[in-house]
């Protein structure tokens, strides 16, 4: 423990070995020391009085995690934990050849991890016997239920002994979390560290909102980095279609970057952490597959290229900075179009945040100046080769030496990338939008999409929440008439929805949203001649009489 700088427990770690043995539910930041908190009940459960772990042809421990990145990283601290106790710790998860994971397991481990999907199908194979395990760990089990993996967590507790300690560790404890602890733990222990603290932001993250025109959030995100100099950084994205695009751009620009997203292969995703960590690259654009469990230290800047989808997807994401009492800092690129929903995210996460602008070329150029005299001044520190000597007394024999030293910083000033120009923009406080004609608690709004443009409510729907930033619960009605569709906004959001719609998407100028005119409920409106009306559900009311 003391080559790893364990000295003293984290609040985690000293409230799991403090607890008695019984069945545990833990809630638990990533970050917070939790695999060594378990790996030691672990070691105490399959060691006893010994400090050799017996070996045997059954898995004794089992680790269920959500992604494969995690299950490795599992592996990896495990490993090293019980390193002098002989244990034989192995890894399964989906990517991998299932002949290798036979062999491991013929050859015997102790403690086995693994992802939900891969260990059904190992039991299912009758390749992994788990009649032999005394103690099951279900490590980010909100994330697992997230991913859809209830049903593959019941066949893997369900093919557990009976008599077992189950541990779970959870950042957050919902409904489904209490219900699965009922179901398959034994009057577990609820263990948070943080009850009774006060609820402050992390105080080693740094939280910068910035704000740029419609398009230009790839421009700013390049000056961002540009700035960072070398630090790590990981850029998030919604999608690994956002991935693959922005990690194309930005290798184009010069940066060197690795991408990572549920759909690569393993052997590729592994590759591009390693990069990561031994500073091969400085920037990482990932899906929310790198936002958990994901031991990445010295990560000096989180950018959200695309906004979280929650409060709960912003921490953890941000989480991936500041750790181990480093500083860091966690930036949105926000453009105008997004910004409410942007603010009604900062509200969820208790972030309290002034909107700014990226910086622009000229803050580049400027930064660039200004660390290449701090290199040349710190390399006046030291020795000069003769030959660079020699070469520069014949330079300024037949030169203005002043002439001759705005030569070379110029040249050195070209190889460095310039910044990207930026459409300037105005961060005052939005005006409140004007509130449309509303039926009872929703408020009606129209596109300027009908049924001579094919409009259905399947797709005017999603255009609708993403030019809205709302999400389909938000919806009421959708009515398609000839020329225009109508639609029903929740109250609640009606005004932010406004606001948002209203900025014009350059992918789509001549699409037009605004409140409904006339003032008429949507439910009084009837369907155009020979067309039913449409519900958003695909149904079509009776014709009316």
């Amino acid at each position: 423990m003391r080559e790893r700088d364990y000295q003293i427990p984290t609040p985690v770690q000293a409230r799991v070995l403090e607890a008695a043995d019984a069945d545990l539910m833990v809630s638990s930041q990533t970050g917070s020391g939790k695999t060594v908190a378990f790996g030691l009940v672990i070691a105490k459960i399959l060691l006893g009085e010994s400090t050799k772990i017996a070996h045997g042809d059954k898995p004794r421990a089992l680790v269920v995690a959500p992604t494969r990145e995690l299950a490795a990283q599992v592996q990896r601290e495990l490993g090293w934990l019980f390193a002098p106790t002989g244990a034989r710790i192995g890894a399964f998860t989906g990517g991998t050849d299932l002949r290798g994971d036979a062999r491991a397991l013929r050859r015997g481990v102790e403690v086995a991890v693994g992802t939900p999907g891969r260990l059904v199908d190992l039991i299912q194979r009758k390749t992994l016997d788990l009649s032999g395990i005394q103690v099951v760990v279900l490590d980010e089990a909100d994330e697992m239920l997230d991913l859809g993996f209830r049903e593959a967590l019941e066949t893997v507790l369900e093919a557990v002994p009976a008599e077992r300690r189950t541990l779970l560790f959870s950042a957050t404890l919902p409904p489904p979390i209490r219900a699965l602890a009922k179901k398959f733990q034994r009057d577990a222990i609820a263990i948070d560290p943080r009850a009774g603290a006060p609820a402050t932001a992390h105080e080693d993250i740094r939280h910068v909102a910035y704000l740029c025109a419609d398009g230009e959030r790839l421009a700013a995100m390049v000056n961002i980095l540009r700035l960072a100099d070398d630090e790590r950084a990981i850029i998030f994205c919604r999608t690994r279609d956002n991935v693959a695009e922005l990690h194309g751009a930005l290798t184009a620009r010069g940066f060197k970057a690795a991408a990572i997203s549920g759909d690569r292969e393993q052997a590729e995703r592994t590759r591009a952490l390693e990069a990561l960590r031994q500073r091969r690259v400085r920037v990482l654009v990932a899906t929310n597959v790198a936002a958990r469990g994901l031991d990445l230290p010295d990560v000096g800047l989180v950018l959200h290229a695309d906004l979280p989808e929650n409060a709960e997807s912003l921490t953890h994401r941000s989480g991936r900075t500041g750790r181990a009492g480093q500083k860091g800092v966690n930036a949105f690129i926000v453009d105008r179009g997004s910004r409410r929903r942007a603010e009604r995210l900062f509200r969820d996460a208790h972030l309290k945040l002034g909107w700014t602008t990226p910086p622009d070329a000229a803050a580049v150029a400027a930064h660039d100046r200004a660390q290449l005299q701090a290199e040349v001044t710190e390399a006046l520190a030291g020795p000069v080769a003769i030959e660079s000597t020699t070469m520069a007394e014949e330079l300024i024999a037949n030169h203005d030496a002043i002439a001759a030293v705005a030569v070379l910083l110029e040249r050195a000033l070209k190889d460095r990338p310039a910044g990207e120009t930026l459409t300037p923009v105005e961060v005052r406080d939005m005006e409140p939008t004007k509130r449309a004609p509303s039926s009872g608690d929703m408020v009606l709004f129209q596109v300027n999409l009908g049924a001579k443009d094919k409009a259905e409510p399947n797709w005017i729907l999603p255009l609708v929440c993403k030019r809205g930033g709302v999400t389909r619960r938000d919806v009421g009605a959708i009515r398609v008439a000839r020329d225009h569709t109508l639609f029903e906004i929740s109250s609640k959001v009606a005004r932010e929805f406004g606001a948002n719609a209203a900025e014009a998407d350059p992918r789509a100028p001549n699409v037009r949203i605004g409140p409904a005119e006339g003032g008429l409920p949507a439910r009084s409106f009837d369907a155009p001649a020979g067309r039913p009306q449409q519900r958003r559900d695909g149904g079509r009311p009776a014709p009316r009489a």
